[in-house]
């Protein structure tokens, strides 16, 4: 492993174990432009309240969000959380961990590890909600999160007819075309991954065309492609009962339904019975799945007037309270673990894991917490990068929005900076990796 960390700032005094400990990304400059969308968002609703006392709490989440913005521009010290989730005591620890790995010196804005920090951030949103009265249900993210589904609309009709149709004929495919259709599904969960409102700030980051048309085209900006080893080992289970596969889901809006997508040909090919969704706990890096987001989009879709999007709408719903589908939101997707660290701090959420026959793990976040967002050369291969994590076989789909990735080639990570400098972190490129778990 290459552990030289990337331009950004690193502290003198941070210890050697620290530093080989995370990689440091060049992208803090837009937390404080994602502190002022929501600070903006929060007041407007204040100005729509009618009820003084939320309006006033609507007031204190603004200020203690402009304080951490301020905290953020002048290079403060990370403080400790002060609300009552049941995840504050983990936050904390964690804090005093790091200050003793940081020889008593204060873990800054400026000087810490990046995935800590991008967390961190994401987790004192929350505080800043958890500390009200009355609106400790509040998704300060949840009016971006409608919008980019809705403005997705025109793909997801395209995408919902479709896969009407496969479902329609899936039961006279053969098990080469059911591998066909399974790879072309794991691309279109892949690509989905490019709609991330936490890149964009919080900005539009829609789909808008049909992206069953973009992927041949997108097809030579896949870096590694393992997909081949995903479908033989889902037809491996074929042969036997179909088992059990859970995917662990990134952003809400249209990625969300390349998921839900994904999940309907795994069942309706027969190569799996029973599907495991695993969503965040609280609002998280802008966009990423609670289960009020999950939730509200088999409702949207059940009162479409399509018949596609209506019908799927109302089968996954249907899929849930039967149980064949199954939602999840462990509190430790939002801790500021990586997965390896699963076992030690989750070991009831490792073992259900280990109850999959795969795992898909969507996104660039997950993908980082999978390989611990070091500085590993990306030729390192992804099964030595998980560093033991390995419940089940995992299967990562992300496109790369930050600057670490393994498992390339010799040679292909210089090709591809040569022909786009930002490869690493515009979502154009990306990455089907898989580990097989234990022999």
């Amino acid at each position: 492993m290459d552990t030289q960390e990337s331009a950004s700032h690193v502290p003198d005094n941070l210890s050697a174990k620290y530093k080989d400990s995370f990689a440091y990304l060049t992208i803090k400059d837009r937390l404080p432009v994602i502190l002022t969308k929501v600070v903006d968002t929060v007041y407007r609703m204040k100005n729509k309240m009618k009820d003084e006392d939320t309006s006033d709490e609507l007031k204190d989440i603004t200020g203690r969000i402009s304080k951490m913005r301020f905290q953020i521009q002048t290079d403060k010290p990370v403080e400790n959380l002060e609300d009552s989730r049941t995840d504050t005591p983990i936050w904390n620890q964690h804090h005093q961990d790091l200050l003793k790995l940081n020889n008593g010196q204060p873990i800054k804005w400026f000087s810490a590890a990046w995935l800590y920090l991008e967390c961190y951030m994401y987790r004192r949103i929350q505080e800043s909600v958890e500390l009200t009265n009355k609106l400790k249900s509040l998704d300060v993210f949840e009016d971006q999160k409608c919008e980019a589904y809705y403005t997705s609309e025109g793909a997801v009709t395209t995408l919902l007819t479709y896969l009407l149709e496969v479902v329609g004929q899936c039961q006279g495919y053969s098990s080469q075309e059911k591998a066909d259709k399974l790879k072309q599904f794991l691309e279109v969960a892949l690509w989905g991954n490019k709609c991330d409102l936490s890149i964009s700030a919080g900005f539009s980051n829609s789909q808008t065309t049909c992206i069953l048309d973009q992927l041949k085209l997108l097809n030579s900006n896949i870096l590694a492609d393992h997909s081949q080893q995903v479908i033989e080992t889902l037809q491996h289970q074929m042969k036997g009962d179909a088992g059990r596969v859970d995917i662990v889901l990134d952003n809400a809006g249209f990625e969300l339904v390349t998921d839900l997508c994904l999940a309907e040909f795994l069942v309706s090919a027969g190569l799996a019975s029973t599907i495991h969704f695993h969503g965040k706990a609280m609002p998280w890096f802008v966009s990423d799945v609670t289960r009020k987001d999950f939730q509200w989009v088999l409702e949207t879709m059940k009162g479409t007037n399509n018949l596609a999007i209506s019908t799927f709408g109302a089968k996954w719903q249907k899929l849930l309270e039967l149980g064949s589908w199954v939602f999840h939101d462990d509190d430790f997707w939002t801790t500021p673990f990586d997965f390896s660290m699963m076992k030690k701090h989750a070991s009831e959420l490792y073992s259900d894991l280990g109850k999959a026959d795969l795992v898909f793990f969507k996104g660039d976040l997950n993908y980082r917490k999978l390989v611990g967002d070091k500085r590993w050369d990306p030729t390192e291969s992804f099964s030595s990068s998980l560093r033991g994590f390995e419940p089940a076989p995992v299967c990562s789909l992300r496109a790369l929005k930050s600057d670490v990735v393994v498992g390339l080639k010799p040679g292909q990570a210089e090709m591809t900076q040569h022909h786009d400098k930002d490869w690493m972190i515009n979502g154009k490129w990306a990455v089907i990796s898989f580990h097989p778990g234990h022999s």
